[in-house]
């Protein structure tokens, strides 16, 4: 099934049941009134959701309305918990290749991973705001779960079994502030302002034989400027699945129901600068970072801009039949004082 959180004023929105083309929606606050209160409580409304779901996929919905991406916020406004991985080593050994450095051996067995602030997202139609360019503003595209509850010391295979939820994001790095931040020693902060996620989360079975082996295998959609940007497929390249992720960060801590974990920048391997591109047959790429980063393997230094006021972002996935499964998150990049 398909769920979303509108917007109604409040921190935590309402909690809405999609229908699968994404066209109405229906309201059930007899079941559940948020997102976390479905998560907290999943075993005894997720068949009562379902069953919503079906009727709206028939056509039966009493209370149905036309849905509009417009009015949603991220499925979770906020959560207890929102860990970032770094699942794409590519990604990894572009970095390090970049400032002529080795991977450490460990990175291909144990995963990277950073806690980041879950107290506020913001909308998937929401501004990327900021206060200056000069941060060196980039997107982040990437897949995300939502777990249940996950005991400490979870295996991979108990991890896979509290999978509730699938969506996209959008976790934007200010590059320019993360070399400093990285020095002292002590992790993310400042240089990593408030995540995105898609309009709609779904669940795994939802997503049929694209969902396999805990990874989503299908193109992630990414333009710039209304401009295809990127489009690597998310199952491809994926060192570590989202079992394993989830089995990580519950590696010495339970994980509540509602925990966020994401898989870092979707990356695939492929050729140089020039053959990595879509315009020149590639499959692009989900960050500006790792365009410069190529520009600096192949040129000594990066050309590409980050993202300037103005400039637009889009983030979709699409199945089969060319239908969006998750909504599009679509933001602009606004100076902060901007806002309304």
């Amino acid at each position: 099934m398909k769920l979303a959180t509108l917007k109604d004023g409040s921190r935590d929105g309402r909690l809405v049941v999609v229908s699968r083309d994404l066209s109405h929606y229906q309201h059930v606050p007899k079941i559940a009134a948020t997102m976390q209160h479905a998560l907290d409580n999943w075993a005894l409304v997720a068949p009562r959701l379902q069953q919503v779901y079906a009727a709206l996929n028939a056509g039966d919905a009493v209370d149905a309305k036309p849905f509009d991406q417009q009015y949603c916020h991220s499925p979770l406004p906020r959560a207890y918990q929102w860990a970032d991985g770094s699942a794409y080593i590519n990604h990894v050994e572009l970095v390090r290749k970049a400032r002529n450095a080795e991977v450490p051996a460990s990175f291909y067995t144990d995963p990277l991973m950073y806690q980041g602030g879950s107290d506020s997202f913001v909308g998937p139609r929401d501004a990327i705001y900021a206060l200056s360019e000069a941060w060196g503003i980039d997107l982040e595209a990437e897949v995300a779960v939502i777990t249940g509850d996950v005991r400490m010391g979870a295996t991979p295979a108990d991890a896979a079994e509290a999978i509730r939820l699938v969506m996209l994001v959008n976790d934007v790095s200010l590059r320019n502030l993360i070399p400093n931040e990285l020095a002292k020693g002590f992790g993310f902060f400042q240089s990593k302002p408030a995540s995105a996620f898609s309009p709609v989360a779904v669940t795994p079975d939802e997503l049929g034989a694209h969902w396999a082996d805990s990874k989503l295998h299908l193109p992630l959609l990414v333009e710039l400027n209304r401009q295809p940007f990127g489009k690597p497929n998310a199952g491809e390249d994926m060192t570590f699945n989202f079992a394993q992720l989830v089995a990580h960060a519950a590696g010495t801590r339970e994980l509540a129901a509602g925990t966020i974990i994401g898989s870092g920048t979707v990356s695939n391997k492929q050729g140089n600068l020039h053959g990595s591109s879509i315009a020149n047959g590639g499959v692009g790429y989900c960050c500006l970072a790792e365009v410069r980063m190529y520009e600096t393997i192949e040129t000594g230094k990066p050309q590409t801009a980050f993202l300037k006021f103005g400039d637009t972002v889009r983030i979709e996935m699409k199945d089969d039949a060319g239908h969006s499964i998750f909504g599009a998150i679509e933001q602009t990049v606004t100076h902060y004082e901007e806002r309304g």
